[in-house]
């Protein structure tokens, strides 16, 4: 196929025009850079770096988690706790039980406990339940009102699905 040239005989090249084009990219520029917020940092990023420790020091064994256990029944009613081997008739009983293991004082130095709770729940238990739980063991009132903490660490065990 042959081409041919047009009949003007004019030149085909095209020219692109520049200037606009640059004066779009700094409007764009100028724009990202006066809408452009810092965002503040969320959550509650609670990192503590170790402090530098002598070579001979021994190194800190951390504590097993305490297991609670809760049973529910196949409506999801709670129908039992167990911590460790013992069983449990309330959530405030295992308020008192967590708060007796772990004391109501400060942990040393870093005002922080070093228990660690480990939440064993049925698959079908309500979820009303598994937050009753959270608050037993994370901490209580005290009688002026104040809030204690007992617990800070909590962990779920992995679901298992019914049988």
């Amino acid at each position: 196929m042959k081409i041919r040239k047009s009949a003007a005989g004019g030149n085909d090249k095209v020219e692109m025009q520049m200037t606009p084009m640059i004066d779009i990219v700094f409007q764009l520029l100028t724009f990202f850079v006066m809408s452009f917020t810092i965002a503040t940092q969320e959550g509650d990023f609670n990192i503590k770096m170790p402090l530098a420790a002598a070579a001979s020091s021994s190194p800190v064994v951390p504590l097993p988690p305490i297991k609670v256990r809760l049973v529910a029944d196949a409506q999801g009613k709670l129908a039992g706790i167990r911590m460790g081997e013992q069983a449990l008739g309330t959530f405030k009983e295992l308020n008192e039980k967590i708060a007796g293991i772990v004391g109501t004082g400060a942990a040393p130095s870093e005002g922080e406990s070093p228990y660690e709770v480990e939440l064993d729940c049925d698959y079908n238990l309500r979820y009303e339940n598994v937050v009753a739980a959270i608050t037993a063991v994370s901490g209580q009132i005290d009688p002026q009102g104040h809030v204690v903490k007992l617990v800070e660490k909590l962990k779920f065990a992995p679901p298992k699905p019914p049988q």
